[in-house]
């Protein structure tokens, strides 16, 4: 029990003031906070400062019209979030458990592997284990990374950029992603023989957003194949609105080599047999190191790493 004693036994830390930094966080005043929370703000303010000495360290200025994190604060609150999370976890868990349920897991991806990867590891999950609560999001790797910061997520399979803090994390490779024009079956320039990047500039463009690394290479390619960057353009990642957008016009999508199969396999799209020099970094299976996995969380790692053996040729250690 020696290692556990810590400054949070010894200062008697209350789970109060760790919501207490996350309202504060959110509001930016303690007198929001205290209603948020259901107190007065004398105890709130009171709560904040027995912390705070206890820390040796101001958590946040008071400023004339409300409050701001320090660098302090910052830590504090972002381990306070994870905490906390942690927390409902093991609630939900332990409800799960009372009521015959094996627990639940949250698992995050990206487009292409959300589509590709997942539906197979789930499906496996399920069929061993059908009462094991599944949640599944599909979102960009920021706001996936941001969410496992948090402490909502078990596991990622994302990608790991330059910005994205990597403590604590393990990262193991999956696939690359080579990016494809996709278009509607009965695209004119389907009929063109030897389709080269030129003949592609004045068309209509749906691609990301300004500010993503897939835009980037897109508006890249052009100039390093000393053209002009196309100008028609639509930003979105929606891929329902892209499906319905490419079946309405003769508009052009920048979108991954394996969605786009997954679309042209049902017949809804068709690739333009034109070679772009434009891929994605690599992808992987992202978790944790320093949170142990719950059982439910280590099922549903185990079939996402059968899974990639079978969509990617990919053989991860099972135990990791």
């Amino acid at each position: 029990m020696t290692n556990y004693t810590h400054w949070f036994i010894r200062a008697r830390l209350k789970t109060r003031q760790l919501l207490l930094l996350v309202a504060l966080a959110e509001e930016g005043n303690i007198h929001r906070a205290a209603q948020v929370l259901n107190m007065t703000q004398p105890a709130a303010s009171k709560l904040l400062k027995d912390l705070e000495d206890v820390l040796e360290v101001s958590l946040f200025d008071r400023l004339p019209r409300g409050m701001r994190a320090t660098w302090y604060g910052e830590a504090m609150i972002r381990h306070a979030r994870v905490a906390l999370a942690s927390l409902n976890q093991a609630h939900d868990e332990i409800q799960a458990l009372k009521a015959g349920r094996f627990g639940q897991v949250s698992v995050g991806a990206i487009t292409t592997p959300g589509i590709m990867l997942l539906p197979q590891a789930v499906s496996a999950v399920k069929a061993t284990h059908p009462t094991l609560r599944v949640s599944v999001q599909i979102e960009t790797s920021d706001v996936l990374m941001e969410r496992m910061a948090q402490g909502k997520m078990d596991m990622l399979v994302a990608r790991l950029f330059a910005q994205h803090d990597k403590t604590a994390l393990r990262y193991e490779a999956l696939a690359e992603e080579p990016a494809v024009a996709m278009v509607r079956p009965g695209h004119p320039l389907l009929n063109v023989d030897t389709l080269g990047l030129r003949d592609l500039v004045n068309s209509c463009w749906i691609v990301p957003s300004e500010g993503s690394v897939l835009r980037h290479r897109f508006d890249l390619m052009f100039r390093e194949g000393g053209l002009q960057t196309p100008e028609n353009l639509i930003e979105t990642t929606a891929l329902l609105f892209i499906t319905k957008m490419i079946a309405e016009s003769d508009g052009i999508c920048l979108v991954a080599g394996d969605v786009a199969r997954h679309y042209a396999e049902h017949g809804l799209v068709a690739m333009l047999p034109v070679e772009l020099p434009c891929r994605m970094d690599a992808f992987g299976i992202i978790t944790r190191t320093d949170r142990p996995l719950s059982p439910a969380a280590k099922v549903m790692l185990s079939a996402l790493k059968a899974a990639a053996a079978d969509v990617y040729g990919v053989t991860l250690e099972a135990g990791a």
